[in-house]
């Protein structure tokens, strides 16, 4: 039995984005569509970003009547000269886009190794390079990686995306230390399983490797190490990275905030 959700209202506590832009990847679903409304119902003129079109498309809509606004723009982070030209003058960056493939090592397509790590990694170091001038300019900036507990911890069969947020894990640390002196913030967030359409394919992926029905792969496979059993909802990370933007997180930097269900707990 999975434990129900525990949602706070439509948002935890008042955050203030009035007049900044903030840039979001991986917007048009699940945690990168959920940030970006967030930080617009906050002021914020959000550039979401995604190379699906339709996505965008009903994430524009969704946010009419919101306090700030939401600019769709497609593009593929592999594109990574103008996934950095994206980033010039925003004062908020939110990496959040990934893909996943559950295969072996030695079964694990090297091409596809190449594009998770191209759009996890490499895209969000262009894309903080194109944001710093900017954030550092103005002595304020606020960059929030989306990474994951499997920053912090490694399972079988996901070698690339595991390799791509420990790389982030770096990569923010990094920037928070060259950061400091300018006013700007690099932190991740480290959830658990979302439920988003990535985590959906998972299911199947992971029925295929373990040789087992999908309606176990949960409860076996991606809740086993999380004492709390159920899935963290998008809106969820959303809070935790609103939180990290706002006044009162100016002294958090270089960290990894886990929302995890108690996963590293183990």
């Amino acid at each position: 039995m999975t434990a129900p959700s525990a949602l706070p209202g439509p948002h935890a506590f008042a955050l203030d984005l009035g007049g900044r832009t903030a840039l979001v990847t991986g917007a048009a679903s699940g945690i990168g569509r959920a940030c970006a409304l967030r930080l617009a119902a906050a002021g914020a003129k959000v550039r979401a970003v995604d190379r699906d079109a339709g996505g965008l498309e009903t994430l524009a809509e969704r946010a009419h009547g919101l306090t700030g606004t939401v600019e769709p723009r497609v593009l593929d982070l592999t594109d990574l000269d103008e996934a950095e030209q994206a980033a010039a003058g925003t004062d908020v960056l939110v990496n959040n886009a990934g893909l996943q493939m559950v295969r072996p090592i030695e079964d694990f397509p090297p091409a596809m190794f190449h594009t998770v790590l191209t759009v996890m990694l490499e895209a969000p170091f262009r894309l903080i390079r194109g944001a710093l001038p900017h954030m550092y300019g103005q002595g304020w900036g606020r960059i929030v990686n989306v990474s994951s507990v499997h920053g912090l911890r490694a399972s079988a069969f996901k070698s690339a995306y595991v390799a791509a947020k420990h790389g982030l894990e770096g990569l923010s640390k990094t920037a928070a230390l060259e950061g400091a002196p300018h006013g700007v913030t690099s932190n991740c967030v480290n959830p658990a399983y979302v439920r988003t359409a990535l985590v959906e394919k998972q299911l199947a992926d992971q029925a295929r490797t373990h040789g087992i029905p999908r309606e176990r792969v949960l409860t076996e496979v991606l809740l086993r190490d999380s004492a709390v059993k159920r899935l963290i909802e998008p809106e969820e990370v959303a809070e935790a990275v609103a939180y990290l933007c706002g006044p009162q997180a100016a002294f958090m930097t270089g960290t990894s905030l886990a929302l995890d269900g108690g996963w590293t707990a183990h």
